[in-house]
């Protein structure tokens, strides 16, 4: 008997040959991934950060959120930023997760400097790193700091049912802890019959006390200590976040933890896990939820019930990507909320900036935001992003821009003339067919019935005549903007509108004025009862398009 099995016997522990079918598959030990992932050489004050979200469903907004963050505190200190993917719930795997997260990513221009293949300290994900979680966990069940767990779920369950009737603290410790404490001999006689297990990190004998932490957003932290003895490895032989992480972080040799706030809760586990394992201690900055309006309170934007806490949201809608980086910016830091688009985009973000409390998604706010993102642009590049947009969300668009890119573009100059100037009225590629496609003859819908409450207060049989006169005598040439718009005045007031708003005043039993009679003549041209001024309204349609429009009612 080697000294290391007498010395298991005499202290309860494990002996190795057990430990060795409770762990096969470890062969190295963790000093020898300590030499294959060295400390990294980088500059004094090179942070190292990480973005390691779970591919469990769709890419969450504040997930890029808290890329973001990682990615400027990591490069604005000559650090390095890492994608992880943490893949281990293969219960709730979704199979087109990674493929999004890297189509999100890519959307929004986050660039990582290790990931996938690329990099010294991969694999970067974690299905693929089992067998360096395993000789840690071979190397706390040699110290007596895990054990085997052969508990079903339904006597989990069960456990968890007596506890809360009795009013104590639901989870595996103290004197629930059923198998913290199996005599070796049942623990093979549970192996020899084939029973399924999970390794459970022993926690410290609990005596009450609490700890303290220093979170780099949130500042000093005090929680009670943890007592539960938590999974680290699972039935399948992968780990749980709580284990992979910290085997991960330190030899990936992240510096700062950046992550969201619903992990607080973990911080006295994910210590004593630290602890045990002989890393140093590690630095958290918890981001603040993205919170949503509900009625007059405020809640946390929800994946399941709110379409706008998914990235694909903004993808669909067309949303430019700078527009809502702009905005993530903001609500990382609120003082660059209103600031020039340009700057925000290249201001860096600073831990020590963030928001303790939550940050409320306002898409009013991220359209204006996004409005002055775009009356930025040119309009061949609103075009170009627009078919882009289009081509894979509305592609009968698509096509008419290939087909008459000319017409498009038309649409959007007028847009941007004066008096007016930008007129700010899109603010995501899908908004182009109700802000400008009015103007664009195959995207347009004519006004056919005179009755249509667009044309109120005036009677459906005076629209027409209105519309039927105009067009016998419509002079598309006349001089602009006076002579042309006289041509509205000419008609209205032959047929009984007043040529003022004074003169209406005066006479209110006249059908209105020319406002009344010129809001008619907008409406048959636009669909709309305001718009751009009218007289470059009708240069970019054409003479046959104006007349096709105005005789189109009945």
């Amino acid at each position: 008997m080697d000294l290391w099995t007498k010395k298991a016997q005499i202290m309860g522990m494990l002996s190795i040959d057990t430990i060795k079918r409770l762990i096969p598959s470890s062969e190295l030990t963790p000093e020898d991934w300590e030499r294959k992932f060295p400390p990294r050489p980088l500059p004094a004050g090179a942070e190292v950060t990480r973005f390691a979200p779970s591919p469990t469903g769709y890419v969450h907004i504040g997930g890029i959120l808290v890329s973001l963050i990682s990615e400027s505190v990591a490069h604005q200190s000559g650090g390095v930023f890492i994608l992880r993917v943490e893949d281990t719930d293969r219960e709730r795997f979704v199979e087109d997760a990674v493929d999004q997260l890297g189509r999100a990513l890519e959307f929004f221009g986050i660039k990582p400097d290790e990931a996938g293949s690329t990099g010294l300290y991969g694999p970067y994900q974690q299905s693929e790193r089992q067998s360096i979680y395993d000789s840690y966990i071979f190397d706390l069940l040699k110290r007596d700091r895990a054990y085997p767990c052969f508990c079903t779920k339904d006597e989990l369950a069960e456990m968890s049912k007596v506890q809360s009737s009795k009013g104590v603290d639901t989870g595996y410790w103290g004197e629930w802890a059923r198998c913290r404490n199996l005599p070796e001999a049942t623990v093979t006689q549970r192996l020899d019959a084939g029973d399924p297990y999970v390794i459970r990190f022993r926690s410290p004998e609990f005596t009450g006390k609490r700890i303290r932490y220093h979170d780099l957003i949130r500042g000093p932290l005090e929680k009670e200590d943890n007592r539960n003895d938590a999974v680290i490895r699972k039935t399948t032989g992968l780990p749980t976040y709580h284990f992979a992480h910290p085997v991960d972080d330190h030899l990936m040799r992240v510096t700062i933890m950046i992550r969201a706030d619903e992990w607080l809760s973990s911080i006295p586990l994910h210590l004593q896990l630290f602890e045990a394992l002989g890393f140093p201690l590690p630095r958290y900055a918890h981001i603040a939820p993205l919170l949503k309006s509900d009625g007059r309170s405020k809640r946390k934007l929800s994946k399941r019930n709110d379409p706008e806490a998914a990235v694909d949201f903004y993808v669909r809608a067309g949303y430019p990507a700078e527009g809502v980086l702009v905005y993530l910016r903001g609500l990382a830091n609120s003082r660059l909320l209103d600031g020039v688009p340009k700057e925000v985009l290249s201001a860096p973000l600073l831990l020590e900036d963030c928001s303790r409390g939550g940050q409320l998604v306002d898409i009013a706010k991220l359209d204006h935001v996004c409005r002055e993102v775009i009356a930025e642009m040119t309009s061949d590049e609103i075009a170009d992003r627009i078919l882009t947009w289009a081509e894979q969300f509305d592609p009968p668009l698509a096509q008419l821009i290939r087909e008459d890119r000319q017409a498009i573009i038309n649409a959007l100059v007028i847009h941007q003339l004066p008096p007016t100037g930008p007129r700010k009225e899109i603010a995501k590629w899908s908004d182009f067919r109700d802000k400008a496609g009015f103007l664009v003859a195959p995207l347009f819908e004519p006004v056919t019935d005179p009755a249509d409450p667009r044309f109120a207060p005036v009677a459906a049989e005076l629209v027409s005549k209105l519309a039927k006169r105009l067009a016998d005598s419509y002079r598309h040439d006349a001089p602009p903007p006076d002579e042309w718009f006289a041509q509205i005045r000419e008609s209205g007031v032959a047929l009984g509108f007043a040529a003022t708003a004074r003169e209406y005043k005066n006479n209110p039993q006249l059908p209105g004025s020319i406002k009344e009679a010129a809001n008619i003549i907008r409406v048959l041209l636009t669909g709309r009862t305001t718009s751009p001024e009218l007289y470059p309204v009708t240069r970019t349609l054409g003479e046959s398009e104006v007349l096709r429009r105005l005789r189109a009612v009945r």
